[in-house]
């Protein structure tokens, strides 16, 4: 390094020359690669905002829900397979399966009575094909168990004390000596009509449970006659639980219940019924029935709601419609609610107005057009609009007053909508002073009427009585009633030979034998409940808040008894 530090014109540290040599190749050097390579990436793929969906299976779509499917259809068979078909009629869409009891439907107890004019999905039948042995789960089919399961059966359950196995109620209840058989039709099977005492026995411990089954706004299902069966496996009456739309008519519903299912109703509180099973029901001989396995589209019907309804015009209707925004609802209906009383009160309220609103806010669309349907038929009337979710109601010209002819009772001020049925007589009507006199309303005095004829009020011929004469007329009918009210049938022996006497003297001395009767008496027709519903709120006795002794007619039984001993004395000496 000294050597070539001491060269002249040498300079370590001079720059690179800036014109370097063309010619010389040899000398040249390639330039040295960079440490870290630099990355080549693909170029940017272009993707697809809307990624198209996947293939779905036709038989999980539904053409009812988000489709415009409308297939106009007749009364008859629409789709055959043998002998399985989908039938329209009067009940809207059924279907006929062989060897069925009766046609299958979704909803039994909430068919229009109207014919459907169209269906909104193809004619497919909701059950299993008749070639699939089993539901079809992704998976082989099991073995066939070593294991004998018996099936159920009420005549010859299980001993209680058995591991693994439930409760199975037993038929009954039987009087002393007799035993369950075996019944195929509904006769046989419900038995001998229940006691008081019975039905009293059954319901009771079910008054406070919860173990039951809930029927909404569909009304009685196809699957729910098999889960009403499997509550009897368990139980001899099965709870029903009825809110919404099916309560505006339960007689409605608990003639379908009693049809379908085969056995009857002991026992209605409100939208409750409770469903007696039979005394000589057998689980193992139950009708079974295919289960649906998909809710059938709803077909469609003729519209509620026309522009003219019947008996009117385009302008009549629309100046109902004009009128009842003004009117005043009778009654607000709640979301799942019990509408036992509805009718009623339509009905009631058509005895003052001919309008009648209905107030449904907060209601399914789909759940106030159907009670507007039912009260149509039931009340009758005539619907005129659904608007602002509230039923408005015209009750027809051919409408008829429940409590006689109200014409002369009723206000003119009273009637919201006075002229609407017949404006030329309203402006007559209105120019007499009598049209505002006011009476009564008819449904006061038919209970007027009603309390009059059988004592419980009392008419005043004279009007101008003095407060003594009042107060004594009010004592004097206070007492009446009061007999009338708790009198009742008695049976008073008196004869002069003494012969009442004797056996009032044996019945006191203890003398006087109880002869029931043999095991028929006991169990006597007028204590049986077979037509009617046992529609009792309590079962727990009334006791009274009149003190023994303190009626009037108590007075007359103990004189009379006074005098039948006097005479037993004078016919002894």
């Amino acid at each position: 390094m000294q050597v070539l530090a001491s060269l002249p014109g040498l300079n370590l540290f001079s720059s690179l020359p800036s014109n370097p040599r063309q010619n010389d190749t040899a000398s040249s050097t390639p330039s040295p690669s960079p440490p870290i390579p630099i990355p080549k990436y693909p170029p940017p793929r272009h993707r697809n905002p809307h990624p198209p969906p996947p293939p779905s299976n036709p038989a999980l779509s539904f053409p009812h829900r988000r489709s415009n499917y409308r297939k106009p259809v007749k009364k008859g068979v629409i789709q055959s397979d043998g002998e399985r078909c989908v039938i329209v009629g009067e009940n809207g869409v059924s279907y006929k399966l062989p060897g069925a009891p009766f046609e299958f439907q979704y909803s039994y107890s909430e068919t229009p009575n109207a014919e459907p004019i169209a269906i909104r999905e193809p004619a497919y039948l909701p059950f299993a094909p008749p070639t699939m042995p089993r539901p079809w789960t992704g998976k082989a089919p099991l073995k066939k168990s070593k294991k004998k399961i018996p099936l159920f059966d009420s005549f010859n359950p299980p001993p209680p004390d058995k591991k693994g196995v439930k409760f199975v109620e037993m038929p009954g209840p039987f009087p002393f000596g007799k035993y369950p058989r075996e019944g195929r039709t509904r006769e046989e099977i419900l038995g001998e009509p229940l006691k008081k005492w019975e039905i009293k026995t059954l319901v009771k411990p079910l008054l406070s449970d919860n173990r039951q089954v809930n029927l909404g706004r569909d009304g009685l299902t196809h699957n729910m006659l098999d889960l009403i069966h499997t509550h009897w496996k368990r139980r001899r009456v099965c709870k029903i639980k009825c809110k919404g739309v099916p309560t505006v008519d339960m007689d409605n519903v608990c003639r379908h219940i009693e049809e379908k299912t085969g056995g009857k109703i002991i026992h209605r509180v409100g939208g409750v019924v409770y469903l007696f099973r039979g005394r000589n029901y057998n689980y193992r001989t139950r009708p079974q029935y295919p289960v649906m396995l998909w809710k059938p589209a709803t077909p469609v019907y003729p519209k509620l709601i026309q522009e003219a309804p019947e008996g009117l015009t385009k302008a009549e209707a629309d100046q109902f419609r004009k009128k009842g925004k003004a009117l005043l609802p009778i009654c607000k209906l709640a979301k799942n609610g019990v509408y036992a009383s509805l009718v009623k009160d339509v009905r009631d309220a058509f005895e003052g107005s001919p309008l009648v609103k209905i107030d449904c806010k907060g209601m399914h669309a789909s759940d106030y057009k159907k009670i507007g349907a039912k009260l149509k038929e039931l009340v009758p009337c005539i619907l005129l609009s659904f608007d602002d979710e509230q039923i408005l109601m015209w009750r027809g010209r051919e409408w008829k007053p429940m409590y006689g002819d109200t014409s002369t009772l009723l206000p003119a001020k009273a009637d919201i909508s006075n002229g609407i049925d017949n404006p030329a007589k309203s402006n007559d009507d209105s120019s007499t002073p009598d049209a505002k006199t006011v009476v009564s309303s008819p449904k006061m005095m038919s209970l007027w009427r009603r309390a009059i004829e059988s004592s419980k009020a009392l008419l005043l011929e004279e009007i101008a009585l003095g407060p003594d004469a009042l107060l004594e007329k009010v004592e004097e009918f206070e007492g009446m009633s009061l007999a009338t009210e708790h009198s009742c049938e008695a049976l008073v022996l008196s004869s002069e030979d003494g012969s009442s006497g004797s056996s009032s003297a044996e019945f006191e001395g203890g003398s006087y034998s109880e002869d029931f009767g043999d095991e028929n008496d006991l169990y006597s027709d007028d204590d049986t409940v077979d037509d009617k519903y046992y529609d009792d709120d309590s079962f727990e006795e009334v006791d009274s808040s009149i003190p023994l002794g303190s009626l009037p007619v108590d007075k007359i039984a103990e004189r009379l008894q006074r005098e039948s001993k006097m005479k037993s004395k004078r016919a002894d000496h």
